[in-house]
């Protein structure tokens, strides 16, 4: 099913079936919070990406990106199962971005770093515009180890003369040392840098869902808000309790959700407006667990 730009709509199904059939360029902004490679075992399909002059997988950039590729997954074979399932997704997601799109790709430590080196040559380093940390305090402390307390959010734009961002509409923060501004820029607060401290979903809050990987709405609030503007359409691969529709309908964006779990889908019909449309896709073989928002 193609979407119309007025409705929003959450796909069943995998989400390289269900965005498969949605037009080129139709999002200005594209979420992936994909499960993180935590050493579950991962199936995978073969896709394979080769150089060619003739149409193809545009934003790839050719032989650097094959040799970086092939550096990186023969110096970690644990990772090449994972980006073997990211990559044909990420490669989506460049295609379904508007010239002033933005991806949002959330990792955590293990990967972030192997992503940013690939996603680079995949999209070009020029397209590059953050690695935003975001960082809580709430778990298990760790005794022989800095505890790990943070995900890592690298951000990439479709056409780095084109994008689209206002910090403007993003809603500010309290200064750390507020007795060091005036009273008047305390009480203003300031605007986010690329470290966002924001707290886990609370186990008693009312946002909780229950969903086991569900993000609060304050990081995804935080990028629909200064990477689209109202009626602008938001896609997310690995929807999960639906936070992103959650947060762009109150924002007045348009959606588009996908997850595989029917846990999730009925997650996301209580919680998104009544005017979603759900449907199902065509079963997929292999795939991975869900994930997401």
């Amino acid at each position: 099913m193609q979407p119309t730009s007025t409705q929003n709509l959450v796909l069943f199904g995998d989400n390289l079936d269900a965005v498969a059939g949605l037009p080129d360029a139709s999002f200005t902004l594209v979420y992936l919070d994909p499960p993180f490679n935590t050493g579950r075992a991962q199936v995978r399909r073969a896709v394979t990406s080769t150089r060619t002059t003739t149409g193809g997988l545009r934003g790839f950039k050719g032989r650097t990106y094959e040799r970086v590729r092939g550096d990186i997954l023969s110096y970690d074979d644990a990772f090449e199962d994972y980006w073997s399932f990211l990559e044909p997704r990420l490669a989506e997601a460049w295609r379904l971005l508007a010239d002033d799109g933005t991806l949002y790709l959330h990792l955590d430590y293990r990967e972030a770093h192997y992503a940013k080196v690939l996603l680079d040559a995949l999209f070009g380093r020029e397209c590059f515009l953050n690695e935003i940390i975001w960082a809580y305090d709430y778990g298990a402390k760790s005794k022989n180890r800095w505890p790990t307390k943070h995900d890592t959010i690298l951000v990439y734009v479709k056409d780095p003369a084109k994008y689209h961002f206002d910090s403007t509409a993003v809603d500010r923060e309290p200064y750390m040392a507020p007795g060091l501004v005036t009273p008047e820029q305390a009480e203003r607060g300031k605007l986010p840098t690329d470290v966002w401290w924001h707290t886990i979903v609370s186990p008693t809050g009312r946002e909780k869902t229950g969903y086991p990987t569900q993000k609060p709405e304050g990081i995804l609030r935080r990028i629909i808000q200064a990477s689209s503007r109202p009626d602008d359409r938001v896609l997310d691969f690995f929807a999960g309790s639906g936070t992103t529709g959650a947060v762009a309908a109150a924002l007045g964006r348009r959606f588009v959700l996908v997850d595989r779990s029917a846990e999730a889908i009925e997650v996301m019909r209580r919680r998104l407006p009544e005017d979603t449309v759900f449907e199902t896709v065509a079963p997929a073989a292999g795939g991975v667990a869900a994930a997401g928002a």
